[in-house]
């Protein structure tokens, strides 16, 4: 039972470093792949017709040029997602409050206190991006720690031998050494971050060419994190 419930834990805290770390890649690929679904549906047939495989490979270019631009600038790439996170809550905000004014629905106060208090966020996010940007890598150094530990305390229960050992032990003391050198230095959580997703960026970008290219439906990796 104790063994389950620390499978389960260190499963938690891992999920808990991949969101954080591929959150707005994920974002932005699920944009993507509802954007191209609206060009692919009004196909019924396997291949993409020229002009939706023509959008594709265009998306898949300027995506590729910003994945280049991430690569040169990740910090600066970081701080720019942070703040149009910040603009996406003000957006959620507004709509919560909206939603709880307007619509009998059930909990309005709490709807609209909703709203609020993540207006509230948002307008601080917005107004301090570099400040929001330092708390967010703050907290990607604390899931880095977490996760490395449980890594290595995986390692050494002794339900894995041989290579699989070595693995867990090795990966943990990287990302405990990646998460305290994010504490130390917040500028460099920036730049990982920022590096992180400029590789799903380019990742993103060339399968969307290639789709393009062979004219076969797309479906972006981030449909793979949710199976």
């Amino acid at each position: 039972m104790k063994h389950s419930i620390f499978r389960n834990s260190t499963a938690q805290i891992k999920c808990s470093i991949v969101s954080l770390l591929l959150f707005y890649h994920g974002l932005f690929t699920e944009t993507l792949n509802m954007c191209l679904s609206l060009f692919q549906g009004m196909n019924t047939s396997t291949k993409s017709e020229g002009w939706v495989r023509a959008v594709e490979i265009g998306l898949g270019i300027i995506v590729v040029i910003l994945a280049i631009y991430a690569l040169a600038y990740p910090g600066a790439t970081f701080v720019s997602l942070v703040w149009i996170l910040g603009i996406i809550l003000i957006i959620y905000g507004i709509d919560r409050i909206i939603t709880g004014i307007f619509l009998p629905i059930k909990g309005r106060g709490a709807t609209i206190g909703l709203g609020i208090l993540v207006l509230i966020f948002a307008g601080l996010v917005v107004a301090y991006p570099g400040f929001a940007t330092w708390i967010i890598t703050v907290f990607i150094g604390i899931a880095l720690l977490f996760g490395g530990g449980a890594s290595i305390v995986q390692g050494f229960s002794g339900k894995e031998s041989g290579w699989k050992r070595a693995f867990l032990i090795g990966v943990g003391a990287l990302l405990i050494i990646i998460g305290i050198i994010v504490l130390v230095s917040p500028v460099f959580g920036a730049v990982f971050a920022g590096f992180v997703v400029a590789i799903g960026l380019l990742i993103a970008g060339i399968q969307m060419i290639v789709a393009g290219a062979t004219g076969r439906e797309l479906h972006l990796a981030s449909e793979s994190l949710h199976k």
